[in-house]
């Protein structure tokens, strides 16, 4: 959805707009295209995210986490915004990298993290992490119904050996799985999905994330969120719909509703077949729209 995305953006050619997630450098070259005197300031955690640095005056990237938009873009003078876009979860060039450890097809040492000086790692949390806190990390961000099944799995495992790779994970999570090879490979990547979460404490960063972008979008200026992952698209339908993150519509001493942001779709916005069949990684984006009031 990246033309869409771009285009629900509105960009006005004298903007201040931010890219949160700048991965491959995807939705900030299309900003661009479009800015004339404006300035673009994009963030990424990961370091290696500078491979991808668009060579413009009219750009900056900060290696850092998008929560920390606010404080970053006073260092730069900035205290309103025209825009902003998010498209969250894992870019596709650090599933691609084997030794990042995010892909359960390419056996490397668990990583998972974003940050690559980030202390807490998948294994970390495989190996380290009680009942409780495994079945929370598989409920919540897996969305299994009875996470125990692979907690137990894990800790039947790691009695005998540390679980260190990415395959190793794998087996260990799908023994006596008899599921074929798609159902198999969707709950692989709810498993690592999970654990990916848990690494990178993606769910409070994108609740910051929220607040933060309210706080400096101009009046009409609109924000722009690509979510993959249920939890995380329930945070931000109840951002733009109650103002709130738990779905509590927020009122005034009068009653009245105490809304920022209005959405520009009453619908979630999906990608379409053909962009689905050219990237099956996009199946399960949702894109919401919405602007300061």
């Amino acid at each position: 959805m990246l033309n869409e995305s771009i285009d629900a953006l509105n960009v006005v050619h004298n903007g201040i707009y931010v890219d949160a997630t700048f991965g491959g450098g995807g939705h900030s070259k299309k900003i661009l295209e479009k800015l004339k005197k404006g300035k673009l300031y994009a963030f990424d955690k990961d370091i290696d995210s500078n491979k991808n640095f668009l060579k413009d005056d009219r750009f900056k990237l900060f290696i850092s986490d998008y929560k920390y938009i606010s404080e970053y873009l006073k260092t730069e003078d900035v205290s309103k915004i025209d825009g902003l876009i998010a498209d969250l979860g894992i870019s596709s060039y650090q599933i691609d990298k084997r030794e990042r450890g995010f892909s359960y097809q390419k056996d490397y040492e668990l990583d998972m993290r974003m940050n690559q000086n980030s202390k807490l790692s998948a294994i970390d949390v495989v190996n380290s992490y009680n009942v409780d806190e495994l079945n929370r990390v598989f409920k919540l961000y897996g969305d299994f119904n009875n996470p125990s099944k692979i907690t137990s799995k894990i800790l039947e495992h790691r009695k005998k050996n540390k679980i260190k790779t990415t395959v190793q994970l794998a087996r260990v999570v799908t023994d006596n799985q008899n599921n074929d090879s798609i159902n198999l490979n969707k709950f692989l990547s709810r498993v690592f999905q999970a654990v990916r979460i848990e690494v990178n404490d993606e769910l409070n960063a994108l609740k910051s994330l929220l607040i933060s972008s309210t706080n400096m979008l101009k009046e009409s200026a609109r924000l722009v969120i690509i979510s993959y992952h249920s939890a995380e698209d329930r945070i931000v339908k109840n951002w733009f719909k109650k103002g709130d993150f738990d779905g509590t519509l927020k009122k005034d001493f009068y009653g009245n509703k105490k809304l920022r942001l209005k959405e520009i779709n009453k619908k979630v916005i999906t990608p379409d077949l053909d962009e689905i069949k050219n990237n099956s990684r996009s199946r399960s984006a949702k894109m919401r729209v919405a602007f300061k009031t």
